[in-house]
């Protein structure tokens, strides 16, 4: 079976390496299926989950806050803004930031504050979808 190498890094560090018979990521413009001999690509990521599909059939995943992935042939790289095991996520303090985002901004004029407070929605709201994926796999 033909794999394809992936690094997640993000600002934090090293989150995973090895290698993957696909991997499925949060692209710009909707989700991307990558196989080994992708052709190349390089766009930017939305908060969301990344899937890497071990060899075996086991799935990995993965919460990005966004950043860019790099896609080679062989190689498929993971540059997130932040990036967490899905297993990792706090589903209080995300579900708590969530709430806080919404309520925020129902009581905000300013447009650039609009903005920041929608990215932080996002980013909650990516990490509790990804969590309630990884649930009904497990079940």
């Amino acid at each position: 079976m033909a794999t394809i190498h992936v690094d997640i890094v993000s600002a934090e560090g090293q989150i995973f390496s090895g290698e993957a018979a696909m991997v499925f990521a949060p692209a710009a413009m909707g989700e991307i299926g990558i196989a080994p001999r992708h052709a190349p690509l390089l766009t930017t990521l939305k908060p969301g989950e990344v899937r890497v599909q071990m060899p075996g059939g086991e799935e990995q995943f993965f919460f990005v806050g966004g950043g860019a992935i790099e896609i080679q042939p062989h190689h498929v790289t993971v540059l997130a803004d932040t990036a967490l095991r899905a297993k990792d996520i706090d589903e209080a303090a995300a579900i708590q930031a969530k709430q806080r985002a919404e309520e925020a901004l129902k009581n905000t004029a300013d447009k650039i504050d609009a903005a920041k407070l929608q990215v932080e929605l996002a980013m909650a709201a990516a990490q509790i979808k990804a969590l309630e994926k990884l649930r009904k796999i497990k079940q």
